[in-house]
């Protein structure tokens, strides 16, 4: 279920803070050591990289306009898809 419009957006106060003392020192490329299940962006984060761990490593993520309202952890895949065999054995035979 989502979040109530009247509520407003979940923001974790400790990461905010990271990121207005990162504006206030006009160090735009910061990066936080964040999990998936990460709250939301806000116009706020625009312009800043964080380092999302996918399970195994920490991915960095700069956020953009199109990110605002989703959670982080969605742009951090944590599945790695090589390709299928049958592919390569029909390029061999051409």
């Amino acid at each position: 279920m989502a979040r109530s419009v009247k509520k407003g957006p979940y923001i974790e106060a400790k990461l905010a803070e990271k990121v207005r003392r990162a504006d206030a020192g006009g160090d735009r490329g910061s990066s936080s050591r964040l999990g998936r299940a990460v709250p939301p962006s806000t116009p706020e984060f625009i312009g800043h990289t964080f380092a999302v761990h996918n399970g195994k490593k920490f991915i960095p993520v700069f956020v953009t306009e199109n990110m605002v309202g989703h959670k982080l952890g969605e742009f951090a895949p944590t599945r790695t898809f090589f390709s299928h065999a049958g592919d390569r054995k029909t390029k061999m035979r051409k």
